[in-house]
């Protein structure tokens, strides 16, 4: 008998689990089929509806398990898929595309997202929503922390914990140009300082001593009590949900917490339900509804399982037990309005310092160049410059970069080499690397003026209140009458641009003996912004941390108008 090898084998068996493999697709197929035909059969449904549901984290499990007891009633014609999405990513997806598919409905933690979305440019997404739930703003003190302060045989207060005079805590903070609940703390710190001799300053100094550990997900905060990885000094209080306290001593993991309440009361978290509005008709009505259903005896028991109190702040579970927590009526707030927000973020970027950077760096021809008696390229002292400059910014700020030059992008004068993300995730994304391998186009002309243009433009659509909003551009050279707009034209459009309520200076960078400094200050005083001049592109490094500290720095510690040169 021959002998066969493995390869012979495995053409024996190929056709054979080929076969296999389409005799199970089709069984499966038919049972599907049947199940849906079945389903109508016993329903009378002439079809069945599915409705595309995006949530955030906390209330997804508690949306999808009312969403399985719709599937469980045959005569609902309608499905329910439920997903859970951050609502920052949500956000922005609304606002520029990210390839996904747009849900049906979508149930952030806070209106205050919805605001957010329109401020991006999703114009048309609605501004308010059905509250479906309701979780209070509290500070979370840590266990041991709390009984040093005599807790619970006295009550705790944000005036004792993080006011003008608050104890000697150590205070985290979710930046609240991410999270809903930081806004609701700025809030709450007007009341806090009210009666200070200058509230203002009583403020402002609240809130420097919360920017010292502002972190980008609220999650994070969790991870710092004490006991746990974190290696740096714990924290001992924290702003958060009552939601969010409830399920971490529910876990019985690390610390426990103690929620203590705002009094007078801060806007809670809402949890609106709005139908998007490229939603179809008939798909709109089973969002009408699944909303009605979310609204029932049933589901508001099933969130309250979870920890969630009904729209307007009661707790249908008695959590007496849990000495922790209380479960006592709170009337929630109204949602500020987007004025008044703005008005409150604006406040903490002058103080917390973390931005919004849009970076453009010229990688023309001529930053081939070698910078005399050094070997080594304006291209290279400047990347290395940009990539130890990064280090330098606050986690929070947000840092996106263009390299431009002609025609890099199709007819685009640019391209994105790091699209808009918080540095914490640039450094851990490896942007270093990326910025240091970076490459002079060979021959590569300068369009200047319609890479800035671009760049103001998308800077002025994506604005965000509460950081220090930002273009900075370096460049070795002038326009090299590579742009399609001139000088004149910018500098029309960018008066178009100006917003004082929404500040965005330019701050121009000049690397080497080719640059028209004059020029630059032209363009960047239209915008209230500075230009800077590294003669010798082997100082830019110092230069360009010059210009980024005065980005950051604002009046009357940094006056404005001094330095440019």
């Amino acid at each position: 008998m021959g002998r066969h090898t493995a390869s012979d084998r495995r053409r024996t068996r190929s056709p054979v689990l080929l076969l296999s493999l389409l005799l199970v697709g089709a069984v499966a197929a038919w049972f599907g089929v049947g199940f849906v035909v079945d389903r109508l059969r016993a329903s009378g449904c002439d079809s069945v509806t599915e409705l595309n549901v995006v949530a955030a984290e906390d209330i997804m499990p508690s949306v999808a398990q009312v969403g399985r007891k719709v599937a469980q009633d045959t005569a609902a014609c309608y499905t329910v898929n439920v997903t859970s999405r951050k609502s920052a990513t949500a956000v922005e997806s609304l606002a520029v595309s990210d390839g996904t598919d747009r849900p049906d409905v979508w149930i952030p933690e806070s209106t205050l997202w919805l605001q957010r979305a329109q401020e991006l440019g999703a114009w048309n997404t609605p501004v308010t929503g059905t509250s479906i739930a309701n979780s209070p703003v509290v500070l979370a003190v840590a266990d041991a922390a709390a009984a040093e302060l005599g807790w619970p045989d006295s009550s705790l207060s944000w005036a004792q914990l993080i006011g003008p005079d608050a104890v000697a805590l150590t205070a985290g903070f979710a930046d609240p140009a991410r999270d809903p609940v930081g806004v609701s703390v700025l809030f709450g710190l007007r009341e806090l300082v009210r009666g200070a001799a200058d509230p203002a300053a009583a403020g402002a100094e609240v809130m420097r001593r919360l920017s010292r550990n502002t972190v980008a997900e609220q999650s994070d905060l969790f991870g710092r009590l004490p006991g746990g990885a974190w290696t740096a000094e714990p924290l001992t209080v924290f702003p958060t949900s009552e939601n969010a306290v409830l399920r971490h001593n529910a876990q019985q993991e690390g610390q426990p917490l103690v929620a203590v309440y705002a009094n007078p009361a801060v806007p809670s978290l809402d949890y609106p339900f709005v139908v998007l509005p490229q939603t179809p008709p008939d798909v709109r009505d089973t969002a009408k509804r699944f909303l009605t259903r979310l609204m029932t005896q049933e589901s508001s028991e099933l969130l309250a399982d979870a920890g969630f109190r009904t729209p307007d702040g009661k707790a249908l579970r008695d959590r007496s037990q849990n000495k922790r927590t209380t479960a006592a009526p709170l009337t929630p707030l109204p949602a500020p309005e987007a004025g008044q927000v703005a008005q409150a973020l604006n406040s903490w970027a002058s103080v917390n310092l973390s931005g919004r950077l849009q970076v453009l760096l010229d990688v023309s021809g001529s930053m081939n160049e070698e910078v005399p008696g050094t070997g080594a390229t304006r291209m290279r002292f400047t990347t290395e410059a940009a990539a130890e400059g990064l280090k330098l910014l606050k986690s929070t700020t947000k840092l996106g970069m263009w390299l431009f030059s002609t025609k890099l992008d199709g007819d685009k004068d640019y391209t994105v080499l790091l699209p808009v993300r918080p540095v914490s995730e640039q450094l851990s994304g490896g942007a270093v690397d990326r910025l240091r391998g970076v490459k002079a186009v060979p021959n590569g002309s300068t369009a200047l003026y319609d890479t800035i243009l671009a760049a103001y433009q998308d800077g002025r659509k994506s604005w965000e209140p509460g950081r220090i909003n930002a273009v900075v551009v370096l460049t070795d050279g002038k326009d090299d009458n590579a742009s399609d707009i001139t000088r004149d034209q910018l500098l029309a459009e960018l008066a178009k641009l100006q917003d004082p309520q929404r500040p965005l200076p330019l701050i121009g960078i000049g690397i080497g003996p080719d640059v028209d400094q004059g020029e630059l200050k032209t363009i960047a005083e239209a915008t209230a912004g500075q230009a800077f001049l590294a003669a010798d592109p082997s100082q830019i490094g110092k230069v360009f941390y010059a210009a980024l500290s005065r980005m950051v720095c604002q009046p009357p510690a940094c006056q404005p108008g001094a330095g440019a040169g």
